[in-house]
């Protein structure tokens, strides 16, 4: 919402993975691990439209404290949303899990 091109974040394989997929999905532009050992970082570039965001809001679903676990059948989100789903076979959208038949953590609703 700043109108920043590019971000760095501290890197984690969750915080990767989760960025490979919002790139495979048009929302960010490139991905990139930079640094060392102890001092890795992500580099993101973010994608426009115009002037606004490709990204408008993430809404975060599960956190450490309070984890939101869904079967299969149950997975439901709002449209012009996407579903980011944590299951045994990986991060995947909410789509793929059901037609996967496949249930796991919700990790978050991206629009």
């Amino acid at each position: 919402m700043v109108g920043k091109e590019s971000v760095k974040i501290p890197y984690s394989n969750f915080k990767f993975e989760l960025a490979k997929l919002l790139l495979e999905l048009g929302f960010l532009g490139k991905v990139e691990k930079s640094g060392k050992k102890e001092k890795r970082y992500l580099d993101i570039d973010l994608t426009y439209e115009g002037k606004s965001p490709t990204i408008s809001e993430i809404k975060r679903l599960s956190k450490p404290s309070r984890k939101v676990y869904n079967q299969c059948p149950e997975l439901k989100w709002p449209k012009g949303s996407v579903l980011i789903v944590s299951t045994s076979k990986g991060l995947m959208t909410g789509q793929k899990a059901k037609r996967n038949r496949i249930g796991g953590e919700l990790i978050c609703l991206v629009s």
